[in-house]
């Protein structure tokens, strides 16, 4: 696969994500070209320097993120997965935000409509993913998480 996330590999998260967002009945996410570049870009700066946190465009506000590490070459579907069952920790009957359910609300995210996907592996074979969201989800005024993440339908 080499050093970036082919075609494929963000195809595949997308389709996980898109599979999730049907549970929760809200609208699929396209992938943009420009956020599949930024989160290239910025997976292959995680890799460079094999410490994951956040970029400071998502730390501003500008665009939402989600992070994977793992010492293997990890599947789209995988990650995806890994995100998403943080719902276990989520309560709905009192919504807002958690650090152990941020990946999992911005992957919902109503309002969100883009995605973009970047994966960059080390020397050693671990990988770094990144998945970029615009337009940012987790916004943390009151209303939002009612509004945006929304239970799953039976």
């Amino acid at each position: 696969m080499g050093k970036s996330a082919s075609k494929q590999f963000a195809e595949e998260v997308l389709k996980s994500h898109n599979d999730y967002r049907k549970k929760h009945g809200v609208p699929p996410l396209k992938l943009c070209k420009k956020l599949n570049r930024e989160a290239q870009q910025y997976s292959e700066a995680l890799a460079s320097t094999r410490i994951l946190k956040h970029s400071s465009e998502s730390s501003n506000g500008k665009c939402g993120e989600n992070l994977a590490w793992a010492s293997y070459d990890q599947s789209g579907k995988e990650v995806a997965e890994r995100w998403y069952s943080e719902i276990k920790n989520y309560n709905f009957q009192s919504p807002g935000f958690s650090s152990n359910t941020g990946h999992f609300t911005a992957m919902v995210w109503k309002n969100t409509k883009k995605m973009g996907v970047g994966k960059a592996a080390t020397s050693d074979g671990s990988t770094f993913v990144v998945a970029r969201y615009e337009p940012a989800g987790n916004i943390v005024n009151p209303g939002h998480y009612e509004q945006n993440v929304l239970l799953p339908k039976k």
